[in-house]
């Protein structure tokens, strides 16, 4: 800025004409004095001195912005200093590694991020979506969403496929995992972080923002915060990024749905959850430990993010991605919900505004199935994939013809749900039609479309997928019929997170083989609309939702779940599906050190300011134990297949609940 400043004070003046050489020297020294003075004043007083937040005192910091104390280190810094704490369309953006970049949003948004007050709440992403500093009111306001998918859990479809393409057999992250620590000459397993580093950035959040979207939903894996023996994931790493994915949506304005994406054993077989092929999560003789070692890693993620620091920025919690009731049983994903639920409202506090909503995957039970579930409960939410590309049978025609499709498929049961359960959103879908697409069923599984999908032999070949894949040559008819099914999907689906923001480029082609799983690549190439808003009224309605949505889910009101309903669903189970009754089953004890996460360390520009970060943990009389093994006990492999034998018995493990009378679960409501 001086120079550019220097330049323009240079205009203004003429060249001295009659003056001695002497009267000269004194008034140029005089003149550049003047200047230099001004060059540095100015600019720290508007962008330093005068914030925002100085013109009003609700504009810039969140409740948990303190300067009492420093806490945590995470080894994610920001920067020391930075010209200007906050701008709008064309201006320049100082990064958190030190480069620069300019900052285009046509829809009134602003960043703002001050190194010496890092909890300010100031940003809003665009000027019809609230800033982090105002109440977003669910069921007004929309949730305009976009996944993160493949960063912090890879996976083939959304991760780089070049991950998975550089070693050959790998399938899910338990294998590449084990590939990546195997070649110690690329870096081992740390070839992770590289990733981690490289695929989301802080640009991607200031570009979702400028996208016109103002939510983030970011799967998280469990090894986020540790590992057990033999688990080969690269623990407590993703965790540090996502710190800075905290402080890039506060700095840009995005809110962040937190989602629980891969549990201990896995809740559904699938390679997003960590590993391919096995359920051991609430299925099996590991499927009891399992559940009390998920359960314990929510509630270490409900306690830090429901700090005040944390609380305006990561305002939604997924507490399991996909649980399949069809194996684990409709009663036991009940139970769970239920004591998860419990343990986050315990660590975020009870009543109107505290904590994240907690987001409950439908389990493949569709919509209407879950009407009228948690009575009572304070900020509760439905999660629900929609998703059209896995249909039965695969399309045989254009998708010019089911450009209307999303709008009689979702429309009608979306709106039927916010009414009948509460807040409802679909946390998937993609602009696919067929299962076309590099890895978009997985590694060597092939694809319905083709008639060559492994698991079901069943789906007649349609035709060659290469049309989908190969988005160069779609012409402007192709294109268009793209958005409308875009567009058709956001109006039906009313608040939604699309899969994916980005589709890594194979090793194969340099390019997206999976191009309507990218909503990045759409916005470039002309099929995914620059303005979400437009699609309001595809499906010839303005506004899907009619009915009044229940008060508990905005936060508004509520306590908890009626406890009468609590006790009927209990925890724990009574018995495991592919075991036996839950006392004879391996269990662990909460006798263990919890392992707290760390903040974000933050470095301020000015020597007379601290910054409290949290300590990790919301509530000091949320004090139970860890749960780790028993002393004496034998314990299968927490991902063994559920077939194998029960190890010997042993003292059971103390429990917080007796254990209730079994549920009879009622009938799917279809």
């Amino acid at each position: 800025m001086p120079p550019r400043f220097l330049k323009e004070k240079e205009n203004v003046y003429s060249p001295p004409r009659a003056a001695s050489r002497r009267r000269f020297f004194v008034l140029a020294a005089i003149a550049a004095l003047v200047l230099l003075v001004a060059a540095v004043i100015i600019p720290v007083y508007f962008t330093v001195i005068r914030k925002p937040s100085d013109r009003s005192a609700s504009a810039g910091s969140s409740s948990g912005s303190s300067n009492s104390s420093t806490s945590g280190s995470s080894g994610n810094s920001n920067p020391k200093s930075a010209v200007a704490i906050t701008g709008g369309d064309g201006s320049t953006v100082t990064m958190d590694n030190g480069s620069t970049f300019t900052y285009h949003n046509s829809f009134g948004g602003r960043w703002y991020w001050d190194a010496n007050d890092p909890f300010n709440n100031g940003a809003q992403p665009q000027s019809w979506s609230p800033a982090l500093n105002e109440t977003f009111q669910y069921g007004v306001d929309r949730i305009y969403g976009v996944n993160l998918g493949g960063w912090l859990v890879t996976e083939p479809l959304s991760s780089v496929p070049a991950l998975y393409q550089k070693y050959p057999g790998t399938i899910d992250e338990w294998t590449l995992s084990q590939a990546m620590a195997a070649d110690t000459a690329s870096g081992g397993l740390n070839q992770l972080e590289d990733h981690y580093k490289s695929f989301i950035t802080e640009q991607d959040f200031a570009q979702i923002a400028a996208a016109g979207l103002n939510y983030v939903r970011i799967p998280l894996g469990y090894w986020a915060i540790e590992t057990r023996q033999g688990e080969p994931f690269l623990a407590k790493t993703s965790w540090n990024y996502f710190l800075k994915a905290i402080n890039w949506a506060r700095k840009y304005g995005i809110r962040i749905n937190l989602d629980f994406h891969s549990v201990p054993g896995s809740q559904n077989g699938w390679n997003h959850s960590g590993r391919l092929g096995t359920i051991s999560f609430l299925n099996g003789t590991m499927g009891y430990a399992n559940a009390q070692r998920t359960l314990d890693y929510i509630r270490i993620i409900a306690e830090f993010i429901s700090q005040p620091q944390y609380s305006s920025v990561v305002t939604m919690l997924g507490i399991i991605n996909e649980p399949r009731a069809i194996f684990i049983s409709n009663e036991n994903v009940q139970r769970f919900y239920g004591e998860a639920y419990s343990i986050v409202r315990t660590a975020s506090g009870y009543g109107a505004g505290k904590g994240p909503i907690v987001s409950l995957h439908d389990a493949f039970n569709g919509l209407p199935w879950w009407a009228g579930w948690g009575p009572g409960a304070d900020r509760l939410a439905l999660d629900y994939h929609p998703y059209v590309a896995f249909d039965k049978p695969q399309p045989v025609d254009s998708i010019t013809n089911h450009v209307t499709l999303p709008c009689t498929r979702w429309g009608n049961q979306l709106n039927q749900s916010m009414s009948a359960f509460g807040m409802t959103a679909a946390g998937e879908f993609s602009n696919a039609i067929t299962d076309c697409g590099t890895y978009v069923n997985g590694v060597g599984q092939g694809s319905r479309y083709e008639g060559n999908y492994i698991y079901d032999s069943s789906f007649q070949r349609v035709g060659s997928c290469t049309p989908y894949i190969q988005w160069q040559n779609w012409d402007a008819t192709y294109k268009k019929a793209m958005m409308q099914f875009a567009m058709s999907s956001m109006d039906a689906l009313n608040n939604w997170f699309f899969w994916t923001w980005k589709v890594g480029n194979s090793t194969m082609s340099g390019t997206v083989e999976a191009p309507a799983w990218s909503y990045q690549l759409g916005l470039q190439q002309g099929w995914i609309p620059t303005d979400p808003r437009s699609a309001l009224g595809a499906c010839g309605n303005t506004d899907p939702f009619t009915g009044t949505l229940p008060g508990s889910a905005t936060g508004s009101g509520g306590t908890t779940i009626d406890s009468s309903f609590l006790a009927t669903i209990g925890w724990p189970p009574t018995t495991i599906t592919n075991a036996a009754p839950v006392t004879g089953l391996p269990s662990y004890t909460p006798t263990g050190a919890v392992p707290t996460l760390t903040a974000a360390s933050f470095t301020p520009t000015t020597s007379s300011v601290t910054i409290n970060a949290g300590n990790g943990w919301n509530n000091p009389s949320d004090n139970a134990g860890f749960m780790v093994p028993i002393n004496g006990c034998q314990y299968n492999d927490a991902w063994m297949e559920s077939a194998e034998p029960t190890p010997p018995a042993c003292t059971p493990a103390r429990k917080r609940d007796d254990v209730p009378p079994s549920l009879i679960t009622p009938a799917p409501q279809r």
